[in-house]
């Protein structure tokens, strides 16, 4: 059983545990994948701290997003905490690049595991939906044995994230001074 997200809970899920093990391959002249994941979540101080940078909005605090990777350029993929009372799991998958670049990458984790089966990263996934997809077999297995949701391509998936968090871009930057 998952238990769902109380203000302070940064326990690494176990489907993030084993993306934190994968080597990203960003070769191919560039259309690799663009994705180092972390091993844990951000700590709390430094999500803040980052925040309010990004933002320029000392007001602001990070309790909403748990950190779990970086693109190169040091855009962050983060669990947006925005269901109250689900699981971490449960929570949408965004993306914040280094450039003031924003989007949803995923509806759930689950579903940002068949992203990754599908050769996004969430700078990819954010940005670049429509790129030709590249299925990766190590990630696909991965994610059949720790997503609760089938199978979709990844353009699917990120449309209908981008959909229902449609507001998403627009209420971050409401935060930025």
């Amino acid at each position: 059983m998952t238990e769902t997200i109380n203000g302070d809970d940064r326990r690494f899920p176990p489907a993030l545990a084993d993306v934190s093990r994968v080597a990203f391959d960003y070769g191919d002249e560039g259309e690799g994948v663009d994705f180092e994941p972390y091993e844990a979540f951000y700590p709390a101080a430094e999500t803040t701290d980052w925040l309010r940078h990004w933002t320029a909005n000392h007001a602001l605090d990070g309790d909403a997003y748990r950190v779990f990777g970086q693109d190169g350029t040091g855009g962050l993929a983060a669990l947006w905490c925005v269901r109250p009372g689900l699981p971490l799991d449960a929570q949408p998958v965004v993306f914040m690049g280094s450039e003031g670049e924003v989007g949803v990458v995923a509806g759930n984790l689950s579903d940002f595991l068949w992203v990754l089966a599908d050769g996004f990263g969430p700078l990819e996934a954010a940005l670049h939906p429509d790129r030709e997809a590249r299925p990766d077999a190590a990630l696909s297995e991965l994610a059949g044995r720790h997503a609760t949701t089938p199978r979709r391509p990844a353009r699917e998936i990120v449309t209908e994230a981008q959909a229902e968090f449609a507001t998403f871009e627009d209420d971050l930057f409401e935060l930025c001074r």
